[in-house]
């Protein structure tokens, strides 16, 4: 496979926070898709999506991001799970955290996939306190909602970035997987990364088909989790 980022290093070289931050932020913080969420069966558990504008479907209708076609594969499989898209684009680590300890562990959830971090990575924030903000939001949901169940999706830097600063960013979500013992997506734009043909016109966002390749990626590793998962409580019934 490709670098991770190899077609988008003019965009990195030029401006880090440009690729998450070209378009205005929606103002959409994760209330009003938590909010939607209220009137489903309340039968119906709920997995929620944490993430940049990679799960907010940057460029895209939010039907065709893929936590959108994640919910179709759920419904063609007949499972009890209802999605909720809290993606946020041009979010880092902080404002994830922020926003996971104000507003969103208040909603109901059973599954929620944490993914977090490109934008941090964009920007060469500091390695180390990205991690200490993905662990926060780790303890955040364990203390407040402790029987929900995380996943973890990993991320790979820019090689532009040096070797030193990759090698710590790659390792940061294998081992925040392993220490916590969570279920580990290792990198869900597997085969999309670095593909003009999947990608938007910044060789970064995947584009419609791209979002439907990273749809069976996460899809690959979350399906066992939900069926395993299906005979917990509703989320409501905390």
């Amino acid at each position: 496979m490709r670098p991770w980022w190899a077609l988008a290093l003019p965009f990195l070289i030029f401006g880090c926070g440009g690729p998450e931050s070209n378009q205005p932020p929606s103002g959409d913080t994760g209330e009003s898709a938590a909010a939607d969420q209220s009137s489903s069966d309340a039968n119906r558990r709920i997995v929620m999506f944490l993430g940049t504008s990679l799960t907010d479907g940057y460029g895209l209708e939010r039907e065709d991001a893929y936590p959108a076609l994640i919910q179709q594969k759920i419904d063609s499989a007949g499972l009890p799970w209802e999605v909720v898209n809290a993606g946020l684009s041009g979010e880092k680590s902080a404002g994830a955290l922020q926003r996971v300890r104000t507003w969103l562990i208040k909603q109901p959830f059973d599954v929620l996939v944490i993914e977090t971090g490109a934008n941090d990575m964009l920007m060469g924030s500091d390695v180390d306190t990205m991690r200490a903000n993905i662990q926060a939001i780790i303890d955040t949901v364990r203390a407040g909602r402790p029987a929900t169940r995380i996943v973890l999706a990993g991320m790979l830097a820019a090689p532009n970035l040096g070797q030193r600063y990759v090698t710590r960013f790659n390792r940061t979500f294998p081992e925040l997987a392993r220490e916590n013992q969570l279920t580990f997506i290792p990198f869900m734009l597997e085969g999309v990364a670095a593909q003009p043909r999947l990608n938007l016109a910044d060789g970064i966002h995947p584009n419609e088909q791209g979002q439907r390749i990273v749809a069976a990626n996460v899809w690959k590793t979350l399906e066992p989790v939900l069926r395993d998962s299906g005979g917990t409580a509703p989320a409501g019934g905390t």
